[in-house]
Parts: C-alpha cells; sequence; structure tokens
C-alpha cells in the first residue's frame, strides 16, 4: 500500500470512528467489544465432531481421505524419515526433500534414509517438502498450519508434494478448539503472519468443470500422524 491509498484508507476509518463517536485507540472501544475480545465466544460446532479423541483421530483420518489426502499412522517420531522415504519411493516422486526448519523434524535421524535432505525456505525447483502442522480438525480432515521462522509459508504452496506430520495431541474435534489452542500457544492478541488452512491437495473445478489436482498448490497431500499420547 502506497502512502496516499493508506492515507485515504486512514481518513476513511477515521470518519467511520467519529460517527460511532469512538476514539483511535484499544480503549476507547465500547466495554462490550472490550468484553468479547477477552474471551471470545464459540460458533455452533457440528456434533459429528464432539465424540471422544480415539473417535476423533478415526474421524479425521477418514475425512482426509475423503479429499484425496492420503495419511499414514505411526506410533512414534522415530519412523518418520522411513515412512516419507517409503512413500516416496511408492509414488516415483524425487529422493529430495526440502524440510521446515523446524528442530522437531530437521532433528529426526534422516541419515537411515537414502534422501537428499535440505531445510529453509522453498524455491521453484524443490519438488518435495516436509512440514508439521499446528493442529488438525477432525470435523473436515483439515490442517492449521502457521507461517513463522520454523514454517516459512512456501514449503506449504510451492512443492508438487507436500508431506505433514501431525500429532494425535494436535487432533481437535472443530475449527473452534483450534483458535483456543493458538491463544493458549501464544498468548492473546498475538498472531502468526500466516495461518493456511488445507483440506486435500490443492484443486480447482473452474475449466470445463473437471477437477484439476495442484492448480494453486500441491498436487498430493501426504499425512503423517504420529502417536505421541500414552
Amino acid at each position: 500500500m502506497n502512502q496516499s491509498s493508506s492515507s485515504s484508507r486512514n481518513a476513511i476509518l477515521g470518519r467511520i470512528r467519529k460517527n460511532l463517536g469512538r476514539g483511535s485507540g484499544p480503549r476507547d472501544a465500547p466495554a462490550e467489544v472490550v468484553a468479547r475480545l477477552a474471551n471470545p465466544p464459540r460458533n455452533i460446532m457440528p456434533a459429528r465432531a464432539q465424540i471422544d479423541h480415539d473417535a476423533q483421530l478415526d474421524l479425521f483420518v477418514s475425512m482426509a481421505k475423503g479429499v484425496a489426502a492420503s495419511v499414514t499412522r505411526l506410533e512414534n517420531m522415530d519412523g518418520v524419515p522411513a515412512e516419507i522415504s517409503r512413500y516416496l519411493a511408492e509414488h516415483n516422486q524425487p529422493a529430495v526433500v526440502r524440510l521446515a526448519p523446524d528442530a522437531a523434524i530437521t532433528g529426526l535421524d534422516w541419515a537411515k534414509t537414502t534422501l537428499e535432505i535440505s531445510s529453509g525456505v522453498a524455491g521453484p525447483h524443490d519438488m518435495v517438502s516436509v512440514t508439521s502442522a499446528f493442529a488438525g480438525v477432525a470435523e473436515t480432515g483439515s490442517l492449521m498450519l502457521r507461517s513463522g521462522p520454523d514454517q516459512p509459508y512456501t514449503l506449504n504452496m510451492l512443492p508438487d508434494t507436500h508431506i505433514v506430520v501431525v500429532k494425535t495431541s494436535q487432533v481437535v474435534g472443530t475449527y473452534e478448539e483450534v483458535w483456543s489452542l493458538q491463544r493458549q500457544d501464544q498468548g492473546r492478541g498475538t498472531m502468526p503472519r500466516t495461518f493456511l488452512w488445507v483440506t486435500g491437495p490443492s484443486r480447482t473445478g473452474d475449466i470445463e468443470q473437471t477437477i484439476q489436482l495442484g492448480a494453486h498448490g500441491p498436487r498430493r497431500l501426504h499425512i503423517v500422524l504420529v502417536n505421541d499420547e500414552t
């Protein structure tokens, strides 16, 4: 946004605040707004996701597979490198992998595989990425991914094949619960630059109503669901 458009925007918002009888700072907000922000209410949540956690995990897997993602369940993180190597070989994908610079991912024993590993921001020539998820949502089989220094946004969008590691403790029933986890994790009023909701691989039906995968992002989504609960 250039300086001129920014000034126009501020002027418009200033007039709106004036007509509403509000000042420019958060302390000038009506008491009901302050109270709502302090204790955000949850919307109506679907009954299908209000089930015990084991059933939520099964629902998450079923819903993810229903939108063309593949899912493998593991008993611990130690098996992640071998699972990724297996998946890439099975689908005839390059054994060259770009990892998120996340200690939970880079700290795994990749030396036991024949994969060529690097980490950092994805570029146009990276075909396979591996990231972790912030949460999984059982009601739709969706993943919520947050951007940050250890989770570059490009890893979610540029490679053809996106492999996401999510722990069983991170799977919740509904979208509303994810926002509660975010507030607990980083505190109120603190948000990452970008959130990305992922439900299956990228697709479009804009051209002759024929589904095409990989239209706006990865054409393959493989979820590695790791048990971290006893």
